[in-house]
């Protein structure tokens, strides 16, 4: 195995991880303060998912581990407390209300479907099987999410604002997820070379518009970007810079 694709693997799979892990923070927030039984049983799988799926990322990382490049589990997570890995910077953002909750699942977890789901069948195998389950399990929670929204917007007038408010703080930390555009990225494209990532993320941070819009206008609510129409010759929506 090239060194380089190894540091590549080390580094994305490992930070994937941390994310499944830092994410459940802002959902256990809420687990006391869910509105019914139903709702804290849903969100105590939901937290119960994502910590599974930092097991599998930890354990496809773990299988990467050479002595040279330490990737075992201990290792690669206190690289994350000590700072000196990153994971994905959203879930810095508080959820201030049960709204968010529903956005955190909409959005959050509708960007990290669209970002995962072409991760199925990368080239590297053990990090290529976990991201089978880990893309079944998050469909589940996009749509808790959009539920929950769907419920809120049905509801009063200001349990719809709840939802509009939600999806204002979250619509472009959500955008964030995709990473750097393309001209400015540094891994992106060495990751696609060796066929660890299959799209770039200008092409998913664009589908991901695309799908979302209507979903938004379906629930009534309104995508907080002065810049967002659809382009009749691209057959795209344009939207405002990060």
């Amino acid at each position: 195995m090239p060194e380089d694709y190894r540091k590549l693997l080390v580094r994305q799979s490992s930070q994937h991880a941390h994310s499944a892990v830092v994410g459940l923070i802002p959902e256990a927030n809420w687990i006391t303060r869910a509105p019914s039984l139903r709702r804290k049983m849903a969100l105590l799988a939901k937290i119960q998912d994502e910590a599974g799926h930092g097991l599998y990322l930890y354990a496809a990382t773990e299988t990467l581990n050479n002595g040279e490049i330490a990737a075992d589990r201990d290792s690669t997570y206190n690289d994350m407390l000590s700072g000196k890995a990153k994971y994905s910077s959203i879930f810095n953002y508080p959820a201030l209300s049960w709204a968010d909750i529903g956005a955190i699942g909409w959005l959050v977890d509708g960007a990290a479907i669209m970002n995962q789901v072409m991760l199925m069948g990368n080239s590297y195998g053990p990090y290529s099987r976990a991201m089978l389950r880990i893309c079944k399990e998050e469909s589940f929670h996009q749509r808790q999410g959009y539920e929950i929204l769907m419920t809120l917007c049905r509801g009063t007038k200001e349990q719809k604002q709840l939802a509009q408010d939600a999806l204002d703080r979250f619509w472009w930390p959500a955008l964030m997820m995709f990473g750097p555009n393309d001209d400015a990225s540094p891994n992106s494209q060495k990751s696609m070379n060796y066929r660890v990532k299959r799209e770039s993320n200008d092409s998913l941070r664009q589908r991901f518009v695309d799908v979302t819009v209507p979903q938004a206008e379906f629930l009534g609510l309104k995508i907080p970007d002065k810049n967002l129409k659809w382009n009749e010759e691209t057959g795209h929506y344009d939207f405002g810079d990060l």
